[in-house]
């Protein structure tokens, strides 16, 4: 009964789980300064927070979308771990951040799912890869695609 809505779920499940990496890279964006001091308060260098920035925002629209989105599941899978450990787990003490730790493991469980099982049949790499004439470049002006 479940494999009839395989793909719209896949789809839905993939926008929830990009959803807050899209915002939350947005909004550093949008208060730069104070995210690099609170990355600095906690020992991580502020010099990493453009990278933040692209792992998030875009590691988020990639899932969004469903292209490369394996790479861009494993990267967050890893990101949320590591903001787990980085930010949360020394004050699990803390019922909040011990809460906020437990978010972050599961949400790296879900994108190790997509990471096995892949985006489903409504995303950009199941088109390019049954239907690679669609993604491919324009053709050239002999004719040729490049």
């Amino acid at each position: 009964m479940f494999t009839r809505f395989q793909a719209p779920v896949a789809l839905l499940a993939r926008l929830m789980l990009a959803y807050i990496f899209v915002a939350e890279g947005w909004s550093k964006i949008v208060h730069y300064g104070p995210t690099l001091q609170y990355m600095e308060r906690y020992g991580v260098p502020g010099t990493l927070l453009p990278l933040v920035i692209l792992t998030e925002l875009g590691g988020g629209l990639l899932v969004a979308f469903g292209y490369r989105s394996r790479w861009a599941a494993f990267a967050l899978a890893g990101f949320c771990v590591l903001t787990a450990l980085l930010f949360h787990a020394p004050r699990m003490a803390d019922v909040n951040e011990y809460i906020h730790l437990t978010k972050d493991i599961a949400i790296a469980g879900g994108f190790l799912l997509l990471v096995a099982f892949g985006p489903g049949e409504w995303s950009l790499d199941h088109l390019q890869k049954h239907r690679p004439s669609l993604l491919s470049a324009a053709p050239s002006a002999t004719g040729q695609q490049g």
